[in-house]
């Protein structure tokens, strides 16, 4: 029942303002409640595992309005969107192809959607637990974002990041072994089809700061030597005997180099030790 109530709360057409919960709060307690205490105890019923709301911050419009705020806590981290980046590139690869270039996957410190970013080849996302109302909170909050006029649309953004580096459910099993994904609904294929599915018609906002994330990882993407360091690890260094077999084959041809040196010097030392042909008598 309480799984129930909690769904119906967060429904956008269902919204009611917490200032009528404030006042009723005053009237049972003969206190005003300030605005912190009620954007708490609303939280605390919808997602005991979401994140705080951040103290000072005004009374919430309403129930789903206090429950995104709990998924932005902290600010969005400054980024300086690297130069020489085409637009047509600006759009971040899937990411297995990202990890195959040689990018690695870690968690961020936080569970905030703000906390994204990429750092010396590392691309840190935060952790994501997808269950069966994973969807439906997405889309609640979305509309939301895009109704209300200035409140951002920060949520979308996450949504649409997500979908580009999640193609299929491969990279939905990279991004779990990485434990960024938690995934309680089943197959990789349905995590896959969830991001696919609430994304559409979703567009990245230009001042967004997962624009300058994109284009930090697709720099990193595009510089040959990485891409080609990474094919080397990831073909020949994954497993040991691959190793054994590129070391066996480095060893191989080392020797045929030696070989082939010793055979010319041998060559040219017999030819110089050799004594000069005589004259021919008269």
């Amino acid at each position: 029942m309480v799984a129930y109530i909690r769904r119906d709360m967060v429904m956008l057409e269902n919204q009611l303002p917490l200032l009528l919960l404030q006042k009723l709060v005053e009237v049972e307690n003969g206190n005003p409640p300030n605005d912190d205490f009620i954007n708490r105890m609303v939280l605390k019923f919808l997602a005991q595992s979401s994140g705080p709301v951040p103290p000072g911050i005004g009374l919430g419009l309403h129930p789903l309005d206090v429950f995104r705020r709990s998924m932005l806590t902290g600010k969005c981290h400054q980024i300086l969107s690297p130069q020489g980046i085409e637009e047509d590139n600006a759009i971040i690869r899937s990411a297995l192809k990202l990890y195959e270039a040689g990018i690695r996957f870690k968690p961020s410190k936080t569970l905030s959607l703000h906390d994204i970013q990429f750092r010396s080849g590392t691309l840190s996302v935060p952790t994501v637990s997808v269950d069966d109302s994973t969807e439906y909170m997405f889309l609640n909050v979305m509309p939301f974002e895009r109704l209300h006029v200035g409140v951002g649309n920060d949520v979308t953004d996450y949504v649409f990041f997500m979908n580009n580096i999640i193609d299929s459910a491969k990279n939905v099993a990279l991004l779990s072994s990485k434990g960024i994904i938690q995934k309680a609904i089943g197959s990789d294929q349905a995590v896959a089809n969830l991001f696919n599915t609430i994304s559409r018609d979703v567009m990245l906002e230009p001042n967004s700061a997962l624009v300058a994330v994109q284009r930090q990882v697709n720099g990193y993407f595009w510089k040959p030597w990485d891409v080609r360091r990474a094919n080397l690890i990831h073909t020949y260094l994954r497993s040991p005997w691959a190793f054994l077999s590129l070391a066996a084959a480095i060893f191989l041809l080392g020797m045929t180099v030696m070989q082939t040196i010793y055979t010319v010097m041998q060559f040219y030392r017999d030819d110089n030790s050799s004594p000069p042909p005589s004259a021919p008598s008269p």
